[in-house]
């Protein structure tokens, strides 16, 4: 596995992201997560709200049973999504859905991500959605906080516009080191936003992401980065055909499996996009480890590009 830079950090090129490790039993999370491992993968990406809180739990778990293994792998969680409530009693309101990056909301995760994971420490801490009632000032004495006590060592942020990301790193007065969007051949816009930049079918909302970040030394992080597996597997639905057909084509023409070019086509991009790839397959992942080694010529990326957007290029 190569590497790359997460601020100060080096962390293996893809991350595994353990959303739905929570979903497994012990034995099943611990294949997973070694698979992982043996393919080189050294971020672990969680946040506290994954199978409400058991994810982090059962990787807690398999650190505890493993000595030595919490110094060999880098932890970051994801925090501000709290889940709507129905009330507790007669005559009382439900409270809805709702994004919490208050300061006693941040610290109080990071509390519990802390004792899920039987760790003193995280060594980053993302804002897992944009709250529109963020109050910037709050957030930094909360990072302020985190980073002196030793609980949290860098902080970044998820789903974040570029000037969202700007407003908060003004305030914070730190670098952020990553910014995670959802970002595959599924999902093109941030691409798309780059292309389209003076045409009619410029993408509104997904500004200059890649771009921008990049040029802030904050590292894209793709999640979903094989669109839930949709031109990849066997399975193919009949709106995903022509993508999936492509992704064949190039495969076969790469020596490559269908999977690895699916990461592939986000690892070709030169901003350094690093994919939270986060199967519990063992199989898949250990594909997944290897795409890395796939380089897509200009060419076949263009040709997945033009059958992702399902028009030639302007």
């Amino acid at each position: 596995m190569t590497t790359t830079s997460l601020g100060a950090l080096t962390t293996s090129r893809i991350a595994y992201g353990c959303m739905t490790l929570g979903g497994l039993d012990r034995p099943a999370a611990q294949a997973a997560v070694d698979a992982a491992l043996d393919g080189g993968v050294t971020l672990f990406d969680h946040a506290d709200i994954y199978s409400g809180g058991r994810s982090e739990q059962l990787f807690g778990e398999i650190l505890a049973g493993r000595p030595g293994l919490r110094d060999r792998v880098v932890l970051q969680t994801k925090c501000g999504i709290r889940f709507a409530d129905p009330g507790s009693g007669p005559g009382q309101a439900p409270v809805p859905k709702r994004y919490d990056l208050s300061y006693a909301h941040i610290v109080a995760s990071v509390e519990g991500s802390l004792r899920r994971l039987g760790t003193d420490h995280v060594e980053v801490l993302l804002l897992h959605r944009p709250d529109p009632l963020m109050e910037p000032a709050e957030v930094a004495r909360a990072f302020d906080d985190l980073a002196a006590s030793g609980k949290v060592g860098a902080f970044g942020v998820s789903n974040f516009s570029v000037a969202q990301l700007d407003r908060l790193a003004a305030a914070v007065g730190r670098p952020l080191v990553t910014n995670q969007i959802q970002l595959s051949l599924g999902h093109i816009a941030p691409v798309e936003a780059g292309v389209e930049v003076s045409t009619a079918r410029s993408v509104p909302g997904a500004d200059d992401l890649l771009d921008g970040c990049a040029g802030r030394g904050a590292r894209v992080q793709a999640w979903a980065p094989t669109a839930g597996g949709a031109f990849s597997r066997g399975d193919v639905a009949p709106e995903h055909a022509d993508v999936a057909e492509a992704v064949r084509a190039v495969a076969d023409d790469l020596g490559a499996t269908p999977l690895q070019v699916v990461l592939a086509f986000v690892l070709r991009l030169p901003h350094g996009v690093q994919p939270v790839f986060g199967s519990t397959n063992a199989g898949r992942i250990a594909e997944a480890c290897a795409a890395p080694e796939v380089v897509l010529p200009r060419e076949a990326w263009y040709r997945l590009y033009e059958a992702a957007r399902g028009r030639r290029v302007p």
